[in-house]
């Protein structure tokens, strides 16, 4: 049997903007928590998430596709949100991940889906379309990217993935992740997070920030250290090296496959990343004869700062070529 955390309910009950019903699928002797709002026999938007977050990243977003219309399908990784969390570092690749979303679109029996990833939802998602694009009728792509020979990682990119390694900043016992989302979003100041997160003292937060940061600590509230190896392993899969956990061959092969994709294309890009940034999400939608919105304000996680803004984008792109 696969040694597992799971989060207790009692984690989530003080979140007050994340109103949606639990759903669970079941993949071998685990279960993968999932949203699944709207009517069922809409069209689909699958949301899916990156790290460090989960599925509360969609909170403002569902709200608004479900009124026009639309079934939103939000699952959260296995390792996050109130999805199971496997204790071996080990366990965790990128490959995993993907087989077990192919799990649970197969399982419903999804089909006219729009794809809405970022981050890690990228590669994880990308791939569902290029294996049975007949479920799908159209991408949103937001801040992430698909491993290829001539990508070139960015000094961000390379930073984050050092500071999840031994002796990095955030290669430390019991992570407080929800530092890093508030600094993402402007709530916190670096020189304020950083040394908390070093310490692990929290500091004194105004009340949107304290509300922010315990919402996005919840599935590892008081958890032992063990059920944050999910997310460390996410950072250390991104194959910039010789990670060969990274699933960087498939990937590879999912960005030539879709450079021919002949259905709708939409492009959302949160132009203050560092991470993946502006210059590389225009020339990736160039590539695939996309559109492209830039919110010249938001960054990497744009779902969590400006998600009416986002939804609108989503909706006002929907039925154009």
């Amino acid at each position: 049997m696969t040694e597992f955390i799971r989060t207790p309910e009692q984690n989530f009950q003080s979140i007050s903007d994340y109103p949606f019903g639990e759903n669970f699928h079941h993949w071998q002797d685990l279960r993968m928590h999932y949203l699944d709002e709207g009517p069922k026999d809409g069209p689909v938007m699958l949301l899916l998430h990156g790290m460090p977050t989960w599925s509360y990243l969609y909170r403002e977003i569902i709200p608004i596709l479900v009124k026009a219309g639309y079934r939103c399908v939000a699952p959260d990784h296995m390792g996050f949100g109130k999805s199971d969390k496997p204790t071996d570092i080990h366990w965790y690749t990128i490959a995993r991940h993907t087989e077990i979303l192919t799990s649970l679109i197969t399982h419903l029996d999804l089909n006219d889906i729009t794809l809405v990833c970022q981050d890690w939802g990228g590669p994880t998602g990308l791939a569902q379309a290029t294996v049975m694009p007949e479920r799908f009728s159209r991408l949103v792509i937001m801040n992430t990217w698909l491993h290829h020979d001539e990508y070139e990682y960015s000094n961000a990119i390379r930073s984050w993935v050092r500071n999840w390694q031994d002796g990095g900043l955030f290669a430390r016992e019991r992570p407080d992740i929800g530092l890093l989302m508030i600094m993402s979003a402007g709530l916190a100041d670096r020189e304020i997070v950083i040394p908390a997160l070093v310490s692990g003292n929290l500091p004194t937060l105004s009340a949107a920030a304290q509300s922010m940061h315990d919402d996005y600590l919840a599935p590892f509230l008081d958890l032992p250290d063990e059920a944050y190896n999910g997310l460390r392993r996410f950072p250390l899969s991104i194959p910039i090296n010789s990670y060969d956990n990274g699933n960087a061959a498939a990937q590879a092969h999912h960005y030539e496959t879709l450079l021919k994709w002949d259905k709708p294309v939409n492009f959302i890009w949160g132009c203050a990343d560092d991470v993946f940034d502006e210059n590389w999400g225009r020339k990736w939608a160039e590539q695939m004869q996309a559109s492209f919105d830039p919110i010249s304000t938001a960054g990497h996680f744009l779902q969590n700062t400006h998600g009416p803004e986002v939804a609108a984008l989503i909706l006002g792109r929907a039925g154009q070529a």
